[in-house]
């Protein structure tokens, strides 16, 4: 009987993460509900103001109307503002073909097609893309609403599902232009496409986890030549969660400042990863300047040494990063870089560089690669 506490204290354990779920579950349903609900208010509405009468005028009374009205049945969430983002909402996702979850089991496999007053019950089988996700709040797809290109709006949409973005992380990508930094690297290929359609037959390169210029705005640092290594190394461990999310999908931070021995010398890398999709270490040395040779080199050299002393015969070939706030592009096409696959340079920021200022340093990457590519023809 002595172990009687022991066993209550297990079964209240159980209760309180089965009613723990059961809330979860709860607050997406009503959650995925409710998106669904405004996506279905914003089509009556663009139908109604599509219905002949297309006047400025006309549109702006029905709205009026519809406000007051839905604002005295249900006190908020209903003003004009509001309903002109469920317009939009629609308008934005219209190729899709949401449900609304029926309480009843007759009904769980079906969805309601074209207009809600004579739409007819089909059968699920619909891509998931073609849905809302549950994963997403209504605060998601505001946000993915301002993303003009198509493109780029469904990969943040599948990044933020896959990844569990909050709002306000999915905002930071989309504010520090994750999609174009990734576009300049490896092109639009695979974009949308999940890491498991990728793996095993067609697994990722390290070009495919990697991006240049690397957005450190976070870190809160001042973007000053005085600024020493060791206290960007600190801010990073300070921010970690931040940087893994701007580092990109799948990564784990191991530790820092690892040590290599080698006969009698030390070597010491400033922080290493590991990325559970491409099953391989990231290496990463911080360099304060521009690149050198000597930072390509000792990269090189970690790489190699840590290869050899720490993976696993089933994890794939290490990957060394050197991140510098300026790359040198001689450095770049003439050193182990343009040769070694599994070294790389990428230039970081400490600032969310202007819409312009990223368009420059999209261009210089580009130009960049498309040199080394056409070198290695």
């Amino acid at each position: 009987m002595n172990n009687v506490p022991e066993k209550l204290n297990s079964l209240f354990d159980r209760i309180v993460s089965i009613l723990e779920e059961a809330r979860s579950n709860v607050v997406r349903s009503v959650n995925s509900n409710m998106v669904v609900a405004y996506w279905l208010i914003g089509r009556e509405i663009v139908q109604e103001l599509q219905g002949g009468e297309e006047r400025a005028e006309y549109g702006k009374r029905v709205l009026e109307d519809m406000s007051e009205r839905l604002t005295k049945r249900y006190a908020s969430g209903y003003s004009l503002t509001n309903l002109k983002y469920f317009r939009t909402f629609y308008q934005v996702y219209q190729d899709r073909f949401p449900e609304i979850g029926h309480p009843s089991g007759d009904q769980s496999g079906l969805i309601t097609k074209g207009h809600p007053s004579g739409g007819e019950l089909v059968p699920v089988d619909i891509k998931p893309t073609t849905r809302f996700s549950s994963q997403l709040s209504w605060s998601h797809y505001r946000a993915l609403m301002r993303v003009a290109d198509g493109k780029a709006r469904l990969f943040y949409e599948l990044e933020a599902i896959e990844c569990g973005w909050s709002k306000a992380q999915l905002e930071r990508q989309i504010h520090s232009s994750y999609y174009e930094r990734i576009i300049s690297n490896r092109g639009e290929a695979g974009l949308t496409a999940s890491d498991r359609e990728r793996l095993p037959g067609n697994p990722r390169s390290p070009e495919t986890i990697l991006k240049s210029p690397y957005v450190l705005e976070f870190l809160g640092l001042p973007d000053s030549p005085s600024l020493r290594e060791t206290t960007l190394e600190q801010a990073i461990i300070t921010h970690l969660q931040k940087f893994l999310l701007e580092l990109g999908k799948g990564f784990a931070f191991v530790g820092r400042q690892k040590r290599l021995r080698f006969d009698d010398t030390d070597l010491y890398i400033d922080l290493v990863f590991y990325n559970c999709i491409i099953k391989c270490y990231l290496l990463i040395d911080l360099k304060m300047g521009e690149l050198s040779y000597k930072d390509v080199g000792q990269m090189d050299g970690y790489v190699r040494m840590f290869d050899d002393l720490y993976t696993a015969d089933d994890d794939n070939p290490t990957i060394g990063l050197v991140l510098c706030t300026k790359k040198n592009e001689a450095v770049a096409k003439y050193s182990v870089l343009s040769e070694r696959k599994q070294i790389f340079a990428s230039k970081y920021m400490l600032y969310l560089p202007s819409e312009k200022e990223l368009k420059l340093e999209l261009e210089k990457e580009r130009k960049m690669i498309e040199e080394h590519l056409g070198d290695n023809k």
